[in-house]
């Protein structure tokens, strides 16, 4: 209630000190009484400052609805769902009320109604959505025309723009969207926006060297090395996409991926690394090495969930980015473990 308009907090301090009886004794007649009129007039967030009306409200943030005919209250419903309120907080005037964290966003009514005594009024009102959230998207080495499906969550009625291209939606749930890539789209991030914010991608698209297939490589081998799966499909084993790379090493061995034909892998001139998702069986160090430069080593701490890891080309002892790679090597310590190596491909600037 700090951050409530001084008028406002007293008009709702008065009516708690009435409620109470510190004032006088309310009789039924009195409790029913009220301006006769049930009317919403306007809603406005509950904060420091002057009041402004507003036509959407998020969860978890108090809001006071203003209109007449309040006195008599019963029941307060966004989107249909029952929402608690607490009667001493609401004059004939006013009414200040928590939106539930519950309230559903999603296929519902965009209503608020009021319940008195006197009757129901209903107003136009829109519960907003978290932000979105941007898991991945898959392919990342999508091209002009193919049809690409993003992950993550809170997708209601969503924007999707890849750069500052604004794309149509084929189709979207809360979950995925699925959209078909314009032209111009390579080395562009894409981002997804809904009433309540923006998410972008931590991939940019076409930087890929393994998204569920390899890309550009001569094939995978390297030493102490068994069971090497590259297509994984255990869903708790995947980071980003569909598959995954899953790998059982012996201590002091390593996972190497050859990219030396045709001059190797081309490097995207703004990139400033290698990026990967990359997860253990069990905790342990493991190193990269990147061209076969044994001399410039990078050394990781991981756990059992996936995280994202980033060899730049400094840690490499590059000055710039290479024209191209020819070799990524996966090396273990003295830990016989299991590698789960997902979304490897280029960190750009």
């Amino acid at each position: 209630m700090k951050n409530i308009k001084i008028k406002y907090l007293l008009s709702i301090i008065s009516m708690a000190l009435l409620v109470l009886g510190v004032f006088s004794s309310c009789s039924e007649d009195s409790a029913d009484s009220g301006s006769g009129t049930l009317t919403i007039t306007s809603v406005a967030k509950a904060e420091e400052g002057d009041l402004v009306p507003v036509t959407q409200g998020d969860p978890k943030n108090y809001y006071i609805i203003r209109g007449s005919g309040f006195t008599t209250v019963e029941k307060i419903y966004f989107n249909d769902f029952d929402t608690y309120f607490n009667p001493v907080l609401v004059t004939d005037t006013e009414i200040f009320v928590l939106i539930d964290e519950k309230t559903p966003y999603a296929d519902a009514s965009s209503k608020l109604k009021v319940v008195t005594k006197l009757g129901t009024i209903v107003y136009d009102f829109v519960i907003s959505p978290p932000s979105p959230t941007f898991g991945s998207f898959n392919p990342i080495n999508a091209v002009e025309g193919d049809v690409i499906t993003i992950y993550g969550n809170y997708f209601l009625n969503p924007i999707v723009k890849v750069g500052a291209e604004s794309v149509p939606v084929i189709s979207s749930t809360l979950t995925e969207i699925k959209i078909k890539l314009p032209a111009g789209a390579d080395k562009k991030y894409i981002s997804v926006s809904n009433i309540s914010g923006t998410a972008t991608s931590t991939d940019a698209i076409g930087c890929a060297i393994y998204d569920d297939v390899f890309w550009g490589i001569d094939g995978v081998g390297g030493w102490g090395v068994s069971n090497t799966n590259i297509e994984n499909t255990t869903r708790e084993e995947v980071a980003q996409g569909d598959k995954a790379i899953k790998v059982d090493i012996t201590p002091w061995s390593g996972f190497q991926i050859d990219m030396w034909a045709n001059g190797g892998h081309p490097v995207p001139a703004n990139a400033i690394g290698i990026k990967f998702q990359m997860k253990l069986k069990a905790a342990a160090k493991m190193r990269v090495v990147v061209g076969g430069d044994w001399g410039h080593e990078v050394w990781f701490n991981l756990t059992s969930e996936y995280a994202t890891y980033v060899v730049k080309w400094s840690d490499l002892g590059m000055a710039v980015a290479p024209a191209t790679i020819g070799q990524i090597v996966f090396g273990s310590d003295g830990t016989a473990t299991t590698f789960y190596i997902d979304n490897l491909g280029f960190a750009l600037k």
